[in-house]
């Protein structure tokens, strides 16, 4: 008993010293100690018309698939989810409002009934063609205005969660950090992913600032970049104002739509994995 006790005290200082002094001697290995290793998603809002898919797709990891009724429609909804499965890229439901005209950017007044009539319609048709085609739908995003109102709206948000939970539990939802729409999807049992954009410039409060304000919309690839390492490593992120606002995400979006989008994709790929970052799509 004496010399398995010595065994086992030695076996235990040699772990903790390992544990210790692999980051020193290892820069790269830090994660050992905190036993985390840093991983993100990289999604984009994709079937939508814009005519990126097929170049964005091979950088990202999980793809949005508009669902008819903002943008798309089904041929695309169709050939969307095709190019995602030959890429082994994971599929969501991308639902919006009905608003082909303003983009589904334009805030509608809608019951809380329609809201979630609206939303598991979406969901099931996403759901439905990926089935056809042999690939299992794996979260839901909404879109637009639909995702900025839940965002703040309880009730609206309660009305997703309940859409979303309603047509299977085992759907991840994407959801702004510290939103309404993490709390209901929570409240409804699913597992939030909470989401944040690169490509997009934050108000202090940690919101989205308005497409409206110069400068909401980020171009220039090193700072998109650069603002993704920072929402991966630091948790965080710098507003419009130059404040940091604590920001604590496992997916970052680069939208379809947004000029040269391939491009940020690629370098945001590239960048995010030469910092050691793994980049892969969440699990459930």
């Amino acid at each position: 008993m004496e010399q398995k006790g010595i065994e086992y005290s030695m076996s235990f200082c040699f772990v903790r010293a390992v544990a210790f002094y692999t980051p020193l001697v290892f820069p790269a290995a830090s994660w050992f100690r905190g036993c985390r290793v840093l991983r993100i998603d990289l999604n984009t809002d994709i079937g939508e018309g814009c005519g990126f898919d097929a170049a964005i797709i091979g950088s990202i990891t999980s793809a949005s698939v508009a669902a008819g009724l903002h943008a798309g429609g089904p041929t695309v909804m169709r050939e969307t989810i095709r190019l995602a499965r030959t890429h082994g890229v994971a599929i969501g439901a991308h639902p919006g409002f009905a608003d082909r005209d303003g983009f589904g950017r334009r805030e509608l007044s809608l019951s809380v009934a329609e809201v979630e009539d609206l939303v598991l319609y979406q969901v099931a048709a996403v759901a439905g063609v990926a089935a056809v085609e042999g690939v299992r739908m794996q979260h839901v995003k909404p879109h637009g205005a639909l995702y900025n109102m839940a965002a703040r709206e309880r009730t609206l948000a309660d009305a997703i969660g309940r859409a979303v939970a309603g047509f299977d539990r085992s759907l991840i939802l994407f959801a702004p950090h510290g939103s309404a729409l993490v709390a209901a999807g929570r409240a409804a049992g699913l597992r939030v992913v909470a989401e944040g954009f690169a490509d997009r410039a934050y108000q202090p409060d940690g919101t989205l600032a308005p497409r409206s304000i110069p400068g909401a919309v980020i171009e220039e690839v090193d700072e998109v970049v650069s603002r993704a390492l920072r929402m991966a490593k630091d948790r965080s992120v710098s507003a419009i104002d130059g404040s940091l606002v604590p920001l604590e995400v496992e997916t970052i979006c680069v939208h379809g739509d947004t000029p040269g989008c391939d491009h940020l994709a690629a370098a945001l790929r590239a960048g995010l994995e030469a910092a050691g970052i793994s980049v892969k799509a969440p699990t459930a």
